[in-house]
């Protein structure tokens, strides 16, 4: 007998965020920050929408599923559009569908982006699949076979570029608790996002307000993290997101403009994986998307699924599949969606997008560079 429990994140017992945090542990495939009890409280504390659905069978936990609840009985990931992963966590040996947590939750349907799924029970919903890229490294010499996997000429390149920031100063890559240096990074992802006409993602004041007190979290195992790049005393780049543990998760990736030519963004990648035993950082997730870039330096994948639940039985249309331009459009209008809570800012949100196609074509023509990191 399936019982459900729904409640915001705050109100989540120590109990059941201790079960959570098992079977968390107890599968590398949720291990990500993402999919804790901690981003969800995070989470909880900026959107009032926010919800975990707890499933116990004779009074024990064996399931949790965290998400917006929006009008009509419709979900989105907690956390979305920053839930790069999202996942019904739970018991493996459990038998609880997919379907079956939609009703439990009273939810009509569930949009996903970044499913992940090792028990399948939501085979029947994915219209596609994807990748996340991570760089696992435990310890200094499989940090080296990652840089080493570069070939000559990662090699060579890193050290041309490395050699042209030099000019600046000695570089150095450190956690950094500079909350001026953590705004900076933050004004260049925005310059670099109205320069390639991606959506703003970091316009909504809930979205200024979690990074900041996530940025402020230093305590515990899940915890802001900023790694800058200092050329000197010079800051040139930076990513900014969440960690657990040994496993970071950036979603913020941005170098100075000024610098635009640098090559910062690598430098930064290829310095901060040399430092991952010295951080504590045995995984670095790139998350999905901007392949091009990441699978230069990623050494595992991560397969994520996208589609739409529904609580009636499954629907995934093969066509979001099949016609890409089509899926572009949907995952923009989720993104805004997700982002703007209001009807006003979404109405916005769509002008800006409509407003900012010219350059986002430029930007795909090479006209602008973006700096590296996470994509909006």
């Amino acid at each position: 007998m399936l019982e459900t429990l729904v409640c915001h994140p705050s109100e989540l017992s120590d109990r059941d965020a201790e079960a959570w945090s098992g079977f968390q542990a107890a599968s590398p495939f949720f291990e990500s920050p993402l999919l804790g009890p901690a981003f969800a409280k995070a989470v909880g504390e900026v959107r009032p929408d926010a919800a975990v659905a707890v499933y116990r069978r004779d009074g024990r936990p064996v399931a949790f599923l965290p998400h917006h609840r929006r009008p009509w009985g419709f979900a989105r990931p907690i956390g979305a559009p920053f839930s790069d992963y999202h996942a019904l966590v739970g018991a493996p040996d459990d038998s609880l569908s997919g379907v079956d947590a939609l009703r439990g939750a009273r939810l009509a349907a569930l949009r996903f982006g970044g499913l992940i799924d090792p028990a399948a029970r939501f085979t029947g919903a994915v219209a596609s699949t994807d990748v996340g890229y991570r760089v696992v490294a435990h310890g200094q010499a499989e940090a080296a076979r990652v840089l080493g996997g570069l070939g000559r000429n990662g090699v060579r390149n890193q050290r041309r570029y490395r050699r042209k920031l030099e000019r600046l100063g000695p570089l150095r890559i450190v956690a950094d608790p500079d909350r001026s240096a953590f705004e900076a990074l933050l004004a260049w992802k925005r310059d670099q996002i109205r320069r390639t006409g991606m959506q703003d993602f970091l316009a909504a004041g809930w979205v200024r307000t979690l990074l900041g007190r996530l940025f402020d979290a230093r305590e515990g195992p899940f915890q802001g993290l900023a790694l800058s790049l200092y050329a000197g005393e010079r800051l040139v780049c930076g990513h900014f997101g969440v960690r657990q543990g040994g496993v970071y998760h950036p979603w913020i990736g941005a170098s100075d403009p000024v610098f635009r030519g640098y090559s910062a963004g690598f430098i930064h990648q290829w310095m901060a994986i040399e430092a991952m035993p010295s951080l504590g950082l045995g995984v670095y997730d790139l998350g999905p998307g901007a392949g091009h870039w990441k699978a230069r330096f990623a050494n595992d994948l991560t397969t994520i699924g996208a589609g739409l639940a529904i609580a009636g039985g499954w629907r995934a249309p093969p066509v979001l599949a099949a016609f890409p331009v089509i899926g572009r459009v949907r995952r923009r209008l989720d993104q805004i969606a997700a982002t703007q809570l209001t009807l006003s800012g979404r109405l916005k949100g769509i002008a800006e997008a409509l407003g900012g196609y010219g350059r986002r074509l430029e930007s795909r023509n090479g006209a602008t560079g973006a700096s590296p990191g996470r994509p909006a």
